[in-house]
């Protein structure tokens, strides 16, 4: 497993030089620049905005100093989580963990763009959690529902509402979650990330949709095991149909979820941008949509390498865990 973690390591390298290149050069093809602003500033300090931050320097001399600062220059992941926050919570700390750099945020002045992801990247983690936990709930639940009660009204129903849930798309499915349950019953806050009560509506509208997925695969997962000579041979024995489907049944049928959970956490964390857009959410999918609007370079760069990261290792995560629920795959 070691081998196969370390050659998925060295194949994620190339990708991320890609990735960190392009975003470099296509900001810079962008119309305007960080410090163009509705109302004009002088040339003088123009100059000195940017001889500050090294704008005024070569283009390919800004990209070389900004490969060497992302570049990784000790290892040391223990401490990738600090309390040197505020509030006492856990900093995300990547200078200190890898000696990777970001660089200075150039629309948040004293504020670099490591600091600005150990305190909005918590947040987008938490919504990204929820969510994930409210697909596999109800998208575990109604596969499973509807395989136990194949071609009945059960059924029906599961497969109708995984076909509603995959053809609303989040940013139709988030105001209407708002306007019934929080315009209309009042139960939940339209927006704000101040009480846990907040975190129902985002977590639904992102998760919802994933449920429909999952269910749907976790019912196809679910009618070919329960086909398998294996399943008869213990309902002869007479184990009882929910011992069957949580102790034989489960682990195979899940499967094709399984598989479908690296994409799916993809979908999730790129997904969170839209969600903490409606929903007003302090989180770094926000950020990036603001940092893009202000061409704050060294932001969106930083967020884009962040969420690729975590794209990578989650797949990585999803690549074992299949490994351990069929042992007849290897790590290849």
């Amino acid at each position: 497993m070691l081998r196969f973690i370390l050659r998925r390591f060295l194949q994620t390298l190339p990708v991320l030089f890609v990735l960190a290149t392009l975003t470099f050069f296509m900001l810079r093809l962008v119309p305007g620049g960080p410090f163009t602003a509705e109302k004009a500033v002088s040339p003088e300090i123009q100059r000195n905005l940017e001889a500050h931050y090294g704008l005024d320097k070569p283009l390919l001399v800004q990209y070389r100093d900004y490969l060497w600062d992302i570049t990784p220059k000790k290892l040391a992941p223990w401490r990738l989580f600090t309390d040197s926050n505020r509030d006492g919570a856990p900093d995300f700390d990547l200078k200190a963990a890898f000696g990777i750099n970001l660089g200075p945020s150039f629309k948040y002045p004293n504020r670099t763009v490591n600091e600005i992801i150990a305190d909005k990247l918590p947040t987008s983690l938490e919504l990204g959690l929820w969510a994930l936990l409210v697909a596999l709930t109800i998208g575990v639940t109604l596969g499973v529902v509807a395989a136990m009660k194949k071609n009945t009204g059960v059924d029906y129903t599961a497969s109708t509402l995984a076909m509603v849930g995959i053809c609303v798309p989040t940013f139709v499915m988030g105001p209407l979650l708002v306007l019934l349950f929080a315009l209309h019953l009042g139960w939940f806050n339209a927006s704000g990330w101040y009480f846990a009560s907040d975190r129902v509506l985002p977590a639904a509208t992102l998760g919802l949709v994933y449920a429909a997925y999952i269910a749907r695969l976790t019912r196809g997962g679910m009618l070919e095991v329960l086909n398998q000579d294996y399943i008869r041979t213990a309902r002869a024995k007479g184990a009882s149909e929910t011992r069957i489907v949580l102790r034989h049944a489960l682990r195979g049928g899940l499967l094709p979820v399984v598989t479908f959970l690296g994409p799916a956490i993809a979908g999730i964390i790129s997904g969170s941008f839209v969600i903490e857009t409606i929903f007003q959410i302090p989180g770094l999918g926000r950020e990036f949509v603001n940092s893009a609007f202000n061409r704050d370079y060294t932001l969106v760069i930083g967020t884009v390498l962040l969420y690729a990261v975590l794209i990578v290792v989650l797949n990585l995560l999803v690549d074992v865990v299949q490994v351990w629920l069929n042992p007849r795959l290897k790590f290849e």
